[in-house]
């Protein structure tokens, strides 16, 4: 088996099993997309499937400065412009909603947005503004089963849109790396003591009901999920009790509603995460049954092929891709990997973002 070889996803057939993980660029000027974002993903086109930056469905979702969003005629525009350039070069593209809760500023709020979470439980560390720099996160606002009704109807919405008015190949909602689904999920985050906190099978009761509304629209096989068992990204416990136990009924539930996959973040070796206490990549593809994208520290044709040999299905890169656009063409040729300049991975323009 060769990461090379067409794979087919749900309804769609993608041209190799490399995968362009999702990755947030601060690009997009009044959280639009724009004609920047547009060249930028062009140029990656050779990817079998690219995984948009994190994009908010929700103004109270904006949690970091410029991060795109998926909610105004305006962006569903500019997301359209972006699919039809990676559809012209052959590629397929999936864009990640990321409701980033308590990880934000109000700063970075668009006009009318609240900072809501699972639980007002303020997170460790800091959020950058364009205007005050960096700033602590606030503590959010609980949300009660309004808001929570109110989320999900935005999630829906906004998957909606970018399928029948953008274009899109599919959607995915982004449960990891200390999110609001996370957020959910987490103990860490997540002390409530209604139907949605608790015992795993209610931390994951927002995350299952989301995706069983957002499939419901745009059908399964244009879903999927990322999630980040051990992840402690963003202030979340790595390692609680449950963990096994909640991603086993997690991968079970997604099954359930038939996903097209799910997307399981490793991030041992580039954000300096714990190692896994147990073999939870297999846990999780076993409870599934379908497909898994996973990866972390893919720097070779060798080390994402060995992705497949481990008994997964596509391979995710991310950091290469920053500064390899026809990273697919240099793997075919064994080509030397450019290394990407940290200083410009969140800068506005266009330098360490399109001239590579």
């Amino acid at each position: 088996m060769s990461i090379f070889e067409s794979y087919q996803l749900g309804n769609i057939e993608l041209k190799n099993r490399i995968v362009m993980a999702p990755m947030t660029r601060n690009r997009a000027i009044n959280n639009i997309p724009n004609d920047l974002m547009e060249t930028y993903y062009g140029q990656r086109a050779g990817a079998g499937l690219i995984i948009s930056e994190g994009t908010s469905p929700s103004i109270n979702g904006i949690g970091y400065p410029r991060i795109p969003g998926a909610y105004s005629p305006a962006q569903i525009e500019g997301w359209a412009q972006i699919a039809k350039t990676i559809h012209d070069k052959g590629g397929k593209f999936f864009v990640q909603l990321m409701h980033c809760g308590r990880i934000a500023a109000e700063e970075n709020l668009p006009d009318g947005g609240e900072v809501l979470a699972p639980s007002p439980v303020k997170a460790a560390g800091e959020m950058f503004t364009d205007s005050k720099g960096l700033v602590p996160h606030p503590t959010p606002r609980e949300m009660t089963l309004k808001d929570i009704e109110h989320a999900q109807q935005e999630y829906t919405d906004s998957a909606e849109m970018l399928v029948e008015r953008a274009g899109v190949d599919g959607v995915e909602l982004h449960s990891a790396n200390g999110y609001l689904m996370d957020q959910f999920l987490n103990p860490r985050s997540n002390v409530r003591e209604d139907g949605y906190g608790g015992d795993f099978t209610n931390r994951a009761r927002f995350v299952i009901e989301t995706a069983e509304k957002v499939a419901n629209v745009i059908g399964a096989k244009r879903l999927g999920i990322r999630v980040s068992p051990y992840g402690a990204f963003n202030d979340m416990e790595h390692n609680y009790d449950d963990l096994v136990e909640l991603y086993s009924y997690l991968a079970q539930e997604m099954r359930r509603i038939g996903l097209a996959y799910i997307h399981i973040v490793d991030h041992r070796d580039s954000m300096d995460a714990p190692e896994f206490k147990t073999d939870i990549k297999d846990t999780i593809k076993l409870n599934f049954g379908g497909t898994i994208i996973t990866g972390g520290g893919i720097h070779s044709v060798e080390d994402a092929e060995q992705v497949l040999k481990d008994g997964f299905d596509l391979a995710y890169i991310a950091r290469s891709y920053i500064s390899n656009p026809d990273l697919v063409k240099k793997f075919l040729n064994r080509d030397e990997i450019k290394e990407p300049n940290p200083d410009l991975f969140y800068t506005p323009g266009a330098e360490g973002y399109t001239d590579y």
